[in-house]
Parts: C-alpha cells; structure tokens; sequence
C-alpha cells in the first residue's frame, strides 16, 4: 500500500511538472503573440498617422498652387483688362517745315522734335547722344536760333523753320563753317560734329557777347574724342572773317 502511495505521489508530482511547463509556454507564447500585435498595430498607427500628415502636406500643397495660379491668372487678366481700357494718346496732325520743305505727319503729343526728324522724316543728320539736351549733339535752327530738339515738342515748333545739317551746304558749295570745320580738322569721330557745326552757325546769327570766349559760347556742346580744339579754331576763324566783313 505505501508503495502504490509512493508511486502515485510520484506520478502526481511528475504529472505536475509535465503539465506546468506546457501551462507556462502556453502562456508565454500568447504574451509574445499579443506583444507581436501590439507592436503591428502601434506600427500600423504610426505608418496611418504620418501617411495622413503627408496627404494633408500635399492637399495643402496643392491648394496653395491652385490658389497662386488663380491669384496669377486674375492678375493678368486685371492688367490685361486696364491696358485695354486706357486709350493711348491720339495722335494729331503735325505739318514740320524742315530745310525749306513741309512734312505733314501724324506724331503723338509727346513726340520730341528729333524723333520726329530722325524716325519719321529720315533726317540722320541731328544725333541722340545724352536725349537730356546736355551734350548738344541733337542741336538744329528753328528760325534762326538753336535748340536743342531732344527736349523740343514736335508739335511745339508747327510753322517754324527748321534748319538741320542735311540743309547747311547749297549744292556742292559749303558753307563757310563746314570749309573751316574741314579746315582745321573739327571732326575725329564726328558724331557730335552736325551739332558743333549748328551750334556754331546759330552763334553767327546771335553773336557772341563781348567778353565771352567760343568756349563759353559754346559751352552747350561737348566733344568727346580730341577735336575739341579744332572745332574751337574753326568757329573763331568764322567769326573773325565775319567781323573784317562787317567792319
């Protein structure tokens, strides 16, 4: 009998350790599983939770592109619509008389005069050097007196008489300022040489104030290569013949 006890107290036992391990493992394994999982679905989270974040990015993105474009395209169209709705300056009738000849054009209000005798008329002669009527390069007669015609109005000098370069020699005769120019060598790049030589016949015409040098007189010319005392020469030889002449 104590030996049957023994034996079933020994199965008990080992039965016992047999079913525990299995017990243990079982729930081991579950722990590990539901970890698995959890680690799976904070993961899913995760990855849902930033494509959302990126989604919205580029949702947000997008609309900002689309709202630019229309931003952009209501702004062209705004300019579009006011360059259209503000009528250009009409164009009026001009009749020029330039070197003894009429020239009836069609000019815009704000057409200076040398624009008009370079662009419309085709007189080269007269030359836009600083258009601020500082360098004299664009000087012409307008009844007898010099101006500059960069800053003269087209519409302005209607009836006067404009006398350019193209209009100084008669014929193959020279005048006595471009004899004297050519004379004393007054010209090198000669871009300012039509202005200088106008300058110089207006000067003839009004005369140069006692005291006052052909520098000073004609102050409102510039040369800017090395002719500048050629020029100078020139005018004063000019001058002095017309001085014998009149004396």
């Amino acid at each position: 009998m104590e030996q049957e006890r023994e034996r079933d107290d020994s199965f008990s036992a080992t039965g016992a350790l047999e079913r525990e391990p299995l017990h243990t493992d079982a729930t081991s394994d579950e722990g590990e599983l539901d970890l698995l999982l959890s680690e799976d679905g904070e993961a899913r989270r995760r990855f849902l939770k930033q494509a959302l974040i990126a989604g919205g990015g580029l949702a947000a993105a997008n609309l900002l592109l689309h709202y630019q474009t229309n931003v952009s395209a209501q702004t062209r169209a705004t300019a579009t619509n006011l360059a259209a709705t503000q009528e250009s300056p009409a164009a009026i009738h001009v009749t020029l008389r330039v070197n003894g000849r009429d020239y009836p054009l069609q000019l815009e209000p704000q057409a200076t005069l040398l624009d008009a005798l370079r662009e419309r008329i085709g007189l080269t002669g007269s030359k836009k050097g600083c258009d601020r009527g500082q360098c004299g390069a664009c000087t012409v007669l307008a009844d007898g007196r010099r101006i500059n015609s960069c800053l003269a109005l087209a519409a302005a000098y209607e009836g006067a008489e404009i006398t350019t370069v193209e209009g100084l020699a008669h014929g193959e005769e020279l005048h006595p300022i471009q004899a004297a120019f050519i004379k004393h060598d007054g010209f090198q790049c000669g871009y300012c040489t039509p202005g200088q030589m106008w300058s110089a016949v207006g000067l003839l015409q009004e005369h140069c104030p006692a005291g006052m040098t052909v520098r000073e007189c004609m102050s409102g010319n510039i040369c800017r290569c090395g002719a500048y005392n050629g020029i100078v020469a020139a005018v004063e030889e000019v001058l002095e013949e017309n001085r014998h002449a009149r004396a």
